[in-house]
């Protein structure tokens, strides 16, 4: 036990020091754990390591005593074009932005389980969150008297204690509380953003900000047929303190919480070496003001600065996520996988404009890996993911008090992902 309490110390460590981007599904990770990664993320009826307390607490009892560590090298692309623009004077925002000022990440993880009798689990899962990370050296907004690079940071690092049960010998269901912590900060919206703040003091350039909080996450997994498995699983709003030291950009005086999502999930065996699983999942973005509130031009009072409770945020939408995938057992020391993921849009094309620092907008993702098992029954999964390229065009997105025009988006990432399971 020591040691795995080193392991875990270890890797929390590791979370919170990275600014934590992943494949994403607006900001949430297509899926956990690398052999359900590499399958599209399609999780919540086949629970294959330790982490998965994070895709469906039910699933820790089914995998039995083990433990998993891992780490994912994730690459975004992040880019802006803002086109039209005439501010007043001889100046223009126009221009194409990198926002890849840092570009590689580092993404720890770590589960561990134990069977306390035949029929129940005790676990915990430690996984990071979060897919808000740019870094404009050449600020978008330099022209209108921004100062210093542009960007943020949001980096969530997510503890979750489960208890898993069999009910019976087919059905299972668990609980997980999420303990969540996070960090962020901004820099570079000085002076441009001041007059539309609550509070100019508490916009930008303040630091690291850190806010903790609290959820639960329950979930069910029944196999209906020798050859089918069903599993449902639900998130509550994960309730977090405010960013204080940045009361004056994020609606509701620095509120950041983490939305809600559910999903369902179905896995087969199409044959005793092949299994196919398919998810759809549904999260919530409009649970969070900051994130949900749209843009909506220049501020005509009080109650929708930023910072307001009804000030601005990014604007997102409640969105689906499809997931698909293939795993099949090459050998008795190998199994191959293989999924796909396509998640709604949550920007639409009038909020580009603040999404310039958190444009996540990729919808297409393709996955590949495999398990190789070693001689001491341990094993080493790997998984590669691909998020094509996607590009938001805005439309009526910069106010004419901004000079207007369109501010357009463009990312696409790639990941590799190892873990050690024993």
């Amino acid at each position: 036990m020591k040691i795995n309490k080193i392991v875990v110390s270890l890797c929390a460590a590791g979370v919170m020091a990275s600014p934590l981007a992943h494949a994403t599904n607006g900001y949430f990770p297509i899926g956990y754990g690398q052999k359900n990664e590499a399958m599209g993320g399609a999780a919540i009826a086949l629970p294959l390591d330790s982490i998965a307390a994070a895709n469906n607490p039910a699933g820790m009892v089914m995998v039995g005593d083990r433990a998993d560590i891992g780490l994912i090298w994730f690459k975004p692309n992040r880019s802006a074009e803002i086109t039209g623009n005439v501010l007043p004077g001889p100046s223009t925002l126009d221009g194409t932005y990198d926002g890849n000022g840092r570009s590689n990440f580092f993404i720890p993880s770590f589960g561990y389980n134990r069977m306390i009798n035949a029929n129940t689990s005790l676990g915990v899962s430690v996984f990071g969150n979060g897919g808000m990370n740019t870094q404009y050296n050449t600020n978008p907004f330099k022209n209108s008297g921004a100062q210093g690079n542009l960007g943020i940071n949001l980096s969530q690092l997510f503890i979750a204690p489960t208890w898993s049960m069999k009910v019976n010998p087919t059905n299972a269901v668990g609980v997980a509380v999420n303990l969540a912590y996070q960090m962020f900060s901004a820099t570079g919206l000085h002076p441009s953003f001041d007059a539309m703040s609550t509070d100019a003091t508490k916009l930008s350039d303040n630091g690291t900000d850190t806010s903790t909080g609290y959820g639960l996450r329950v979930g069910w997994t029944g196999q209906v047929t020798p050859d089918v498995t069903l599993g449902a699983t639900y998130q509550t709003k994960t309730r977090m303190g405010k960013f204080s030291k940045y009361s004056g950009l994020f609606a509701e005086q620095g509120g950041f919480d983490i939305p809600s999502k559910y999903g369902f999930g179905i896995a087969f065996k199409a044959m005793p070496e092949t299994t196919v699983a398919f998810d759809i999942e549904r999260i919530n973005y409009k649970d969070v003001a900051s994130v949900s509130n749209p843009f909506n031009g220049l501020p005509t009072g009080p109650s929708n600065m930023l910072g307001a409770d009804g000030g601005p945020g990014f604007g997102w939408k409640n969105i689906n996520a499809y997931k698909f995938g293939v795993s099949h057992a090459y050998s008795s020391t190998f199994t191959i996988r293989a999924g796909y993921d396509h998640c709604d849009q949550p920007i639409p094309n009038s909020q580009t404009l603040l999404n310039i620092v958190a444009p996540g907008i990729v919808q297409d993702h393709l996955s590949l890996g495999g398990t190789w098992k070693l001689a001491d029954k341990s094993e080493i999964s790997v998984a590669y993911i691909h998020a094509f390229k996607k590009t938001v065009n805005g439309a009526g997105s910069i106010p004419a008090g901004l000079g207007g025009g369109e501010a357009n988006l463009s990312m696409s990432e790639n990941s590799l992902g190892i873990s050690y399971g024993w």
